[in-house]
This record gives C-alpha cells, sequence and structure tokens, in this order.
C-alpha cells in the first residue's frame, strides 16, 4: 500500500530548473512550502536565471553542466550572497539527484544530457518524475530494469504518459484487459499547411506551438511530431506493452492528453488545459492531489474536439520514430541523437525543416542493429550517431 506523504516535508532536486518544465515544478512547490523543500537546482547555460531561481527557493546546491559558464555561476552566487555550493558538471548532477537527503527528482534535462542523472537517481531509489523521456528512449531495458532493482517510484510527467498512467487501474493491470493505449497529440502548428511549402519552414514558425507553451527543441520536435514518435517508444518501456498496443490519434485542441481503451468497449480519458502543472502536480502528489495553479475545464465552452488518424507524409518522423520502436533500443538510441543534431541545426538555420527527416532516417539506417548491454554501449551509440549525423549534413547543404 502507498503511504502518504502528507504529514512529512519532501526535500526535491530539479534537473532542467531554467526550463518551462523546470519553472512549472518550482510553481507548483512554492504552492505548497509545508509540503516540499528545494534542495537542488540545476541549468545549462542560465546560470542568471539559476541564481535568481536561487534566491526565492534557498536551495544547497547549483549546478551548472557548462564549463564555460561555470565562472559566471560562482560570480553571480557570490555577487548575491547565496550560501548555498556551486558545481560543475555529470558528476555534480548526479550527485544532486541520488543525495540521501532528497527524496523528489524531477527529470526535467532535455535530450540525452538528462540520461546520467536521471539514472542515478532511479539507481538511487528515489521518487522519480520523468520528464526527460529519452532516458527510456536510449535505455528503456536498462532503465525499467534499474527502477526494479532499487525500488525507486517512476513516475511519467509528459502530459500524454501520465494521462496514460492515470486511465490505468492503480494496482497494476492484466494486459488482456486492453485493446489499445490512444497515445494523442494535437498535430502541432503545420496540420493544415501546404506540403509543397514546407521546406520554407521558418524556427520561428515552426516554434510557435498552437496550444502549449514549451522550449525551443520540444516545440520543432512538436512541429515534426518526432516527440510523438519519440512517446510512442517511451510508453512501451513506461507501460510494458508492444507496439501494437498503442495507437497514435491527432487531436488539434490538446483539451483530452490520453486515453485507454479496455476490451469491454469503454474509454478512460484525462482531459485538462494544456498546462504542464498539471501532470506535475499529479506526480508530486501522487496518490494524492494538490492544488497546481490550473484552471478547471469549462465543459460549456468545449464545442468541437476533433480525432485525427496522422498523416505518415506530412509527418514522416513520426512513422520513423514508430519503425525504430520495432527495431529495437540501437536505433531508437540513434534516432534520438540524430534529431537533436538535425533540430540543433534547423535552429541554427543550417539546414531546412525537411532535412530533419532526412538526417534522421540516413543515421538510423547506417546504425547496426546492435545489442545494447550496458550504458556504456548506449553511450557509444550515441556518440556514433552525432558524428555520423554532424558528416551527413555536410551533403545537405
Amino acid at each position: 500500500m502507498i503511504q502518504s506523504n502528507a504529514n512529512t516535508t519532501q526535500n526535491i532536486t530539479v534537473l532542467g530548473a531554467t526550463g518551462s518544465i523546470g519553472l512549472s515544478t518550482l510553481d507548483v512547490v512554492s504552492r505548497h512550502p509545508e509540503k516540499y523543500r528545494v534542495f537542488a537546482l540545476s541549468c545549462h547555460s542560465r546560470v542568471k536565471e539559476l541564481v535568481e531561481l536561487a534566491k526565492i527557493h534557498q536551495p544547497k546546491h547549483l549546478v551548472t553542466s557548462s564549463k564555460a559558464d561555470y565562472p559566471k555561476l560562482k560570480a553571480y552566487s557570490e555577487e548575491t550572497g547565496l550560501a548555498c555550493q556551486v558545481h560543475l558538471g555529470n558528476d555534480a548532477l548526479c550527485m544532486i539527484a541520488a543525495d540521501e537527503e532528497v527524496q523528489v527528482v524531477m527529470a526535467a534535462i532535455v535530450g540525452a544530457a538528462g540520461l546520467l542523472p536521471t539514472h542515478a537517481a532511479v539507481q538511487a531509489g528515489k521518487r522519480v518524475l520523468l520528464a526527460n523521456k529519452e532516458s527510456l528512449v536510449m535505455s528503456g531495458n536498462l532503465f525499467m530494469d534499474a527502477v526494479q532493482q532499487s525500488g525507486a517510484v517512476l513516475l511519467p510527467v509528459d502530459s500524454e504518459h501520465n494521462a496514460i498512467f492515470q486511465c490505468l487501474p492503480q494496482q497494476g493491470f492484466c494486459q488482456k484487459s486492453i485493446r489499445k493505449i490512444l497515445l494523442t497529440g494535437s498535430g502541432g502548428p503545420f496540420l493544415q499547411r501546404d506540403l509543397a511549402t514546407f521546406a520554407d519552414i521558418t524556427p520561428e514558425q515552426a516554434c510557435k506551438h498552437p496550444n502549449w507553451s514549451m522550449g525551443q527543441k520540444i516545440s520543432v520536435d512538436s512541429a515534426t511530431m518526432m516527440n510523438k514518435g519519440l512517446e510512442f517508444i517511451e510508453a512501451c518501456y513506461l507501460f510494458g506493452v508492444a507496439g501494437d498496443d498503442i495507437e497514435v490519434v491527432i487531436h488539434p485542441q490538446s483539451i483530452v492528453h490520453s486515453m485507454v481503451q479496455y476490451a469491454d468497449g469503454s474509454v478512460l480519458a484525462q482531459m485538462g488545459q494544456p498546462d504542464m502543472r498539471t501532470p506535475i502536480a499529479h506526480t508530486l502528489a501522487w496518490p494524492e492531489r494538490i492544488e497546481s495553479g490550473v484552471a478547471s475545464l469549462d465543459f460549456s465552452q468545449l464545442t468541437d474536439l476533433q480525432f485525427l488518424k496522422p498523416d505518415f507524409a506530412r509527418f514522416p518522423c513520426l512513422q520513423l520514430a514508430i519503425d525504430c520502436a520495432y527495431k529495437g533500443q540501437a536505433a531508437t538510441t540513434a534516432l534520438n541523437a540524430a534529431n537533436e543534431v538535425a533540430v540543433a541545426a534547423f535552429l541554427a538555420r543550417k539546414i531546412r525543416y525537411t532535412d530533419i527527416f532526412k538526417l534522421c532516417l540516413a543515421t538510423v539506417e547506417q546504425t547496426p542493429d546492435n545489442k545494447l548491454s550496458s550504458l556504456a554501449d548506449i553511450l557509444e551509440c550515441d556518440k556514433h550517431s552525432r558524428l555520423f549525423a554532424t558528416n551527413y549534413m555536410e551533403t545537405l547543404l
């Protein structure tokens, strides 16, 4: 039986504190000072913003992963008179994730950079609020094995996976009782755009999501629907289901965050405003509920909820990610690496929007179907894929 944490204050580490998920987490935490105390905060390069957050939340530790920005972080924290310790690098990220004083870790570092500290939190048996989907995309079986061995509590923060989690029975479920997991996605800003104009899409247009306020990387992933493909892979590992058990559904309004279809014909859906504070509050307090700061839905205003099949000609990255889910860990690791390289290049205006898929496809196709049996294997595959993707980019210029 899950024990209530209602009468205890929990220490929380926020990995990726200056990103959209990190800021939303701190917003929810600040509403419940009797329940949560900030132990540590991390960022990559937004060190001034990190210090401003530290002035509010008074953590014991601050960490940057950027060697170039570490001196600035020390200088800013000293100028401000903060009492916290300042650290640099991956070892420090793992330290604040695994520290014995910490009960809860928000894993919100974007991309492969979040893999090692998220693993450290899991191996230390923490309550891990997983917003870093790449940890499962890159190391799914190893990651879930570590959760089982350490006794960590893994709770999904992505709105879709959190919705699925809420729609599944709390005490586990019989595989035969479920027909489909229905993974919803808005379709992003280009759901109706003329396909002939896709090569002309700019970073500004790709980052203008119609419903969600997110960082640039995930906004581009939402536009290509690579994000939904990575979530497809993540769902397989999180819920122990096969690819055939998951169906992606386009839902432009982002009100239904995902659904579970049962054998008896029932469909359970989780609904709410498109605001990440809802799943964050859910995972922080689970199995209880706390105030998130998000307004309830006004059902009298919900006049047109649409559900569509995805068009893979429009979203080839989604199809590629689903294909990789069937191929295995090497393919999903390579895909994630190539996509990170491609999105960064697109945002820097080095390649076109349509080149993102081309670069990802080429990288996956050259990746050997090797068994990745350790984190070292996974990191080597990631490194090789990034190198190939970077070199392949020259052919697209």
